[in-house]
């Protein structure tokens, strides 16, 4: 069974993304859940004003993607399939997305995600496959104690 050290080194490998740190999304991660933060700033808007979907997808994948990650201890997870819905703009404070495992299979997962305002009203919902890669989870890719 995973343990918090593995939950640490997770955490530091999503911090140490050029993107995560580019957008400013923290997360925390547990056994089959993680929750990912993000600020809502001007500069991550489409024109008409609000955050751009592409921020939904980046938080609500990532969400799920950490808590399969969570349950898998050897080698990095990639996203196969992602469905996003999404229910209503956000442009201003933060959004939260907690993701969960729904189903562990032989080679796949399956796991689900709700992103919140700061208003916790739910501005989006996604839904993800999950398999096994063959990358291990070492600190050339940012799995390490330390960020």
């Amino acid at each position: 069974m995973p343990d918090a050290d593995h939950y640490r080194k997770l955490e530091n490998l999503m911090h140490s993304a050029p993107i995560v740190r580019l957008v400013g999304a923290c997360v925390t991660i547990g056994e089959g859940t993680a929750e990912i933060t993000l600020p809502v700033r001007g500069d991550l808007f489409h024109a008409a004003g609000a955050l751009h979907g592409a921020m939904y997808f980046l938080a609500l994948d990532n969400a799920a993607f950490f808590a399969v990650n969570s349950l898998v201890e050897d080698a990095f997870v990639l996203t196969m399939s992602f469905n996003v819905y999404l229910l209503r703009p956000v442009s201003r404070g933060a959004v939260r997305a907690a993701g969960r495992v729904v189903e562990c299979m032989k080679n796949q997962w399956l796991a689900e995600s709700v992103l919140v305002d700061s208003d916790e009203r739910v501005v989006a919902r996604g839904s993800g496959i999950f398999v096994k890669s063959r990358i291990p989870l070492n600190e050339d890719i940012g799995y390490r104690t330390e960020p």
